[in-house]
């Protein structure tokens, strides 16, 4: 049971990310959601393969606005972008991330994470927003991801049910919050992709439940209408379609915009490598394989080294 309840936590609340810019901001996701134009460079940045610029945009942006909750999340979630990176491995055909142990940066991480849902609660107490539930939300999911991966299961657990709680009350003050929506779309699927005796052992510890098509829903409404989340909502639902689904070809079709928007993200073309493999494509994942093997990233030497040692084994497989 203790190796059940394990798996149940890293399934459901370590893979529980949400944070990520847009392929272009839209109106859609919220009426009060409009985000500065520093911002929307540094994620710009983030999602194009330099977390590294976004990271001294955010910082930048912290010193002029140090009240404002989104430098404080972008800065936490670029550095989770680094994280991601150099924490993937290949395996059983798949690229995902193996448990980590601890590292000398995670405690400036959660600290910044911190200080994001410090700043959105205060404000909070002062004049309840949509806007600012969505900012505490994605704060204690920045902490849950990084928990889930140092496998502090119960801390992942708490985290991940307090994002999904803002999450819910963001869409309760602004019904049109399509961000939002991605995190409770994560939640959703994650919960309902488990198997029936986990299910109860969920229900015994008290994790709330979730529906798998309603997640899919909402995070497909992400995808559209997102104006943080967009590109996560994109990557995820791909990537959970390959992992739990076994769609390679919706996954795929998913998948694609990212690359045509990002070509230079590491984990965007080792996604969409890994699933034209999954396809019997083996010219067409050679092709992004190659893209990601040759990617130069000088400011983050340790993510370059592993896209390359992906991209290598992958590229073995195939033959």
């Amino acid at each position: 049971m203790m190796r059940l309840r394990r798996r149940f936590f890293s399934v459901l609340l370590a893979s529980t990310i949400v944070l990520a810019p847009p392929f272009a901001a839209t109106a859609h996701g919220g009426e009060n959601l409009k985000l500065p134009p520093e911002i929307l460079q540094a994620m710009e940045k983030m999602h194009g393969g330099d977390p590294d610029a976004a990271i001294e945009i955010a910082q930048d942006f912290e010193r002029v606005h140090p009240e404002d909750p989104l430098g404080y999340l972008l800065e936490s979630e670029a550095h989770w972008w680094k994280v991601y990176c150099g924490a993937c491995e290949f395996k059983y055909g798949m690229v995902n991330t193996a448990k980590g142990s601890k590292r000398r940066e995670d405690e400036a991480y959660f600290a910044v994470a911190d200080k994001a849902i410090h700043l959105a609660e205060a404000q909070i107490a002062e004049s309840e927003t949509a806007e600012l539930r969505l900012y505490a939300g994605m704060g204690w999911a920045l902490k849950a991801q990084l928990y889930g991966l140092r496998s502090e299961n119960r801390n992942a657990a708490r985290a991940g049910v307090a994002a999904r709680s803002e999450f819910m009350r963001a869409l309760q003050l602004d019904p049109q919050m399509a961000d939002a929506s991605v995190g409770l779309g994560l939640y959703n699927y994650y919960v309902d992709t488990l198997s029936g005796f986990v299910k109860v052992l969920r229900f015994f510890m008290g994790i709330p439940g979730g529906n798998k098509a309603e997640g899919v829903r909402q995070l497909e409404t992400g995808i559209k209408e997102g104006v943080l989340m967009a590109v996560e909502a994109r990557f995820y639902l791909a990537k959970n379609l390959r992992t739990y689904d076994q769609q390679y070809e919706r996954a795929a079709t998913i998948a694609e915009p990212l690359v045509a928007s990002y070509p230079h993200n590491p984990s965007f073309l080792l996604l969409l490598g890994n699933l034209n493999a999954e396809l019997g494509r083996k010219e067409k994942a050679s092709e992004y394989l190659h893209a990601a093997q040759n990617l130069a990233i000088p400011a983050d030497p340790a993510c370059a080294a592993r896209t390359r040692e992906l991209a290598d084994s992958m590229l073995a497989s195939l033959h």
